[in-house]
């Protein structure tokens, strides 16, 4: 390996990115896993059970967990006791609640990516499996989801933006084109990519009011626990 490939390597090892860059990276190679499964399938190359499909969120879960948990201590921005600051966190449960409004709102044709598959656990049969994957699902969209993607964004994306060397820039520092860039990026990310740059925009707010990455993660989780709650009691799977 070329020398100046080796020194690249070490040097990014010794940034702070991976520990934000590798759980989210880890997300998007299980939604690859999912598609190109999708696609064999369909194409008639291999044949997999529907329930397959399910259980891989639970995989994908414990999988970014674990990363999470291995890089625990590169997250010193991350103060979990911001949120005794009850105005602050008023603010972003406040916000995490609007964003969930909206979001069940902007399901609008042409705000839409694709094909919306969704989420729907009722095709398992035994009532404990259900349960158990319906409740990997809540964990993982109201805990994990949250966490990783605020690291990532909130974190890391909005101050790359303003700097390569992140790590300098105070949390929740504005500019203009960071603001932008990071909302829009955070829309794409998502099938309903409209509803989605909204979410970027209020939770850039969030960021910007509080200076937090903790109540980033807790606006983040109230939204996406909101909208489960939501999908479980009227059964509209495509928001999962």
């Amino acid at each position: 390996m070329p020398e100046f490939l080796i020194e690249a390597i070490i040097q990014w090892k010794c940034t702070l990115m991976p520990a934000r860059i590798v759980p989210f990276a880890l997300y998007f190679v299980f939604i690859g896993l999912d598609e190109g499964l999708h696609y064999l399938v369909s194409a008639g190359l291999i044949a997999l059970p529907l329930n397959t499909f399910l259980l891989l969120y639970p995989l994908k879960i414990l999988t970014i967990g674990v990363a999470l948990w291995y890089f625990r201590h590169d997250y010193t921005e991350l103060q979990w006791s911001d949120w005794f600051q009850w105005p602050y966190t008023i603010f972003s449960i406040a916000l995490g609640v609007v964003v969930f409004l909206l979001w069940i709102k902007m399901t609008w044709p042409f705000a839409i990516f694709g094909t919306v598959q969704g989420y729907d656990p009722t095709s398992i049969q035994q009532d404990s499996a259900r349960i158990a994957v319906i409740a990997s699902r809540l964990f993982g969209a109201s805990i994990v989801v949250p966490i990783m993607e605020e690291l990532f964004w909130r974190s890391f994306m909005v101050r790359y933006i303003i700097k390569p060397e992140f790590e300098k820039v105070p949390v929740g520092v504005f500019t203009i084109t960071s603001f932008v860039i990071s909302a829009i990026l955070f829309g794409m990310e998502h099938n309903l990519w409209l509803a989605g740059i909204m979410a970027g925009v209020v939770y850039n707010f969030v960021l910007y009011k509080t200076k937090s990455i903790a109540q980033c993660i807790l606006a983040h989780a109230v939204t996406n626990g909101s909208l489960g709650v939501y999908v479980l009691s009227t059964q509209s799977w495509y928001f999962w």
